[in-house]
């Protein structure tokens, strides 16, 4: 019997990175915890279009200096994919992230984090509707069981407490950028075999260029940012984190293990929501943190291990 030989290692941290898909793939929910709570935060500092379309053109211009040569290899490809991309750039990007920041402005922080809990499921079942790649057991076992920690977590407990939720058209926007987001996930393993650099940079280009008559169209009606302190401090963050970083990471990590093991990782996003009131706003620790906790980080290892995949 021949034993394959260990993978050498990595020759820096960011090739170690680069393979490490749950690690990955848990700092992108970590970024996107970040950035739903700022942005219901900011909303009337920076109206939603024009804060999605400077963030995909800063994005673009974060990523170009080093995306550049990957972009001139990768131009017959992206070229000979072109409505792929295309699409990918306006569900993935110009529509799914819009109407997300749209969103907040209608509803509460908890009622979009309920709803982000559906996203795993949008993504198995685009992933079955299109491609006929259907969930196993330990995969449904394991988004069930940190959809249930989701819940006792966003819900303090009181799963009772459930039946008293209204939704707004707020929700209905914010699940429908879901569902765009369900659809990304599920053709990102079908994109062309280019770096990554050049996928991210060319698709936020894109998705910015759909949304500048949005954004021009938004402040012609009078919805125009304020130039203060606050915005700064918001473009700083989600330029760099939920918007370069997270969509690398997310995108590497999809790619390495497929995206119905890699969607429970979304339920991530209200444990680390919770966590950041606990340590930032000074929320008291309580025993329903720690069993959604519990329930939640069982499901993601249930759900994305490798055996779990067929």
């Amino acid at each position: 019997m021949t034993i394959a030989s260990p993978a050498p290692p990595a020759s820096n941290p960011a090739d170690w990175l680069n393979n490490q898909p749950y690690l990955l793939l848990s700092l992108s929910s970590l970024f996107w915890a970040g950035n739903i709570v700022l942005a219901r935060h900011v909303g009337a500092h920076v109206p939603p279009l024009t804060l999605t379309t400077i963030r995909w053109f800063g994005v673009f211009l974060i990523l170009l200096p080093f995306a550049g040569p990957h972009l001139r290899r990768d131009w017959k490809a992206l070229r000979a994919h072109l409505p792929l991309m295309l699409f990918l750039s306006l569900v993935g990007f110009a529509f799914n992230n819009a109407i997300s920041f749209w969103a907040l402005q209608y509803t509460e922080a908890l009622n979009a984090l309920l709803i982000q809990s559906a996203g795993p499921l949008f993504v198995a079942l685009w992933s079955l509707v299109l491609f006929g790649v259907r969930l196993t057991a330990a995969q449904l076992a394991g988004i069930a069981i940190s959809l249930l920690g989701v819940l006792i977590i966003i819900l303090r407990g009181d799963l009772a407490a459930l039946a008293g939720i209204s939704f707004n058209r707020g929700d209905i926007m914010f699940a429908s950028s879901l569902i765009a987001f369900g659809l990304y996930s599920a053709f990102i393993p079908r994109r062309p075999k280019i770096h990554q650099l050049s996928f991210l940079s060319f698709t936020t280009c894109c998705g910015a260029m759909m949304l500048l008559p949005a954004a021009v169209w938004e402040f012609s009606a009078g919805n125009v940012l304020k130039p203060d302190a606050t915005t700064l401090a918001t473009f700083a963050y989600i330029l760099i984190f939920p918007s370069t970083l997270a969509y690398l990471f997310f995108n590497r990590g999809v790619a390495l293990i497929g995206p119905n093991r890699a969607a429970p990782f979304f339920h991530l996003v209200p444990v680390f929501g919770s966590a950041m009131a606990i340590l930032l706003l000074g929320e008291r620790l309580q025993l329903f943190h720690l069993v959604g906790y519990a329930l939640v980080l069982a499901g993601v290892v249930i759900a994305s291990r490798q055996g779990s995949a067929k």
